[in-house]
């Protein structure tokens, strides 16, 4: 095939999904949930895996679901997947919440949510610290291997700040595969419906 046709082939990279890496969906991934997503490995073992979709805004608040925090309407929460949506998951860079889980860089899920409202509380910096997220994505044994071997994902990782930085999460898609460099770049400028251009 000559390399110039080569480039438009949807094609993983094959590296392995592990905790604190993210997964990026191909360009024409048709799945309503997951079209377009930058998923957050939470987990990843022989028995299954977790993530985190970093880049799905939903329609609710922090302070709609605790009213304890009546005041802090302003504090959004993500859709983390179609999982687990009763649950409330977060992310943060905050070293002194007990019971965190860390994800590697300084980076971590959970721990003791009194300590996050009482952080919240105290009118303390939210934005780059910590995120809110709605649900999970989760891959039975096998699953998540399968998917990357019919090549719906490359895995690849980022840094904290990108994670974090909600005001670009709507582009984290394009950027993170831009960083990638190479035929990658090329697919984050796909059209997502070719067929209407």
């Amino acid at each position: 095939m000559p390399e110039s046709i080569d480039i438009f082939k949807i094609e993983s990279n094959h590296v392995l999904p592990t905790r604190g890496k993210i997964l990026i969906s191909e360009p024409f991934l048709c799945d309503k949930l997951f079209s377009r997503s930058v998923i957050l490995m939470i987990d990843h073992t022989c028995e299954g895996s977790m993530g985190l979709v970093m880049n799905k805004l939903s329609s609710l608040s922090l302070a709609e679901i605790f009213e304890d925090l009546d005041g802090k309407e302003n504090i959004p929460i993500y859709w983390g997947g179609p999982l687990g949506t009763d649950t409330i998951f977060y992310i943060h860079t905050l070293t002194d919440i007990p019971h965190s889980l860390p994800l590697g860089k300084g980076l971590y899920m959970n721990g003791d949510f009194e300590s996050v409202k009482e952080y919240i509380r105290q009118g303390k910096e939210i934005e780059g610290k910590i995120r809110f997220f709605v649900g999970y994505s989760g891959w039975e044994k096998g699953q998540l291997h399968e998917e990357i071997q019919m090549n719906t994902w490359i895995v690849s990782q980022t840094s904290n700040a990108s994670l974090m930085d909600e005001k670009e999460s709507s582009d984290l898609w394009r950027t993170s595969l831009d960083r990638l460099g190479g035929k990658y770049k090329i697919w984050s400028r796909f059209p997502q419906r070719p067929g209407l251009n």
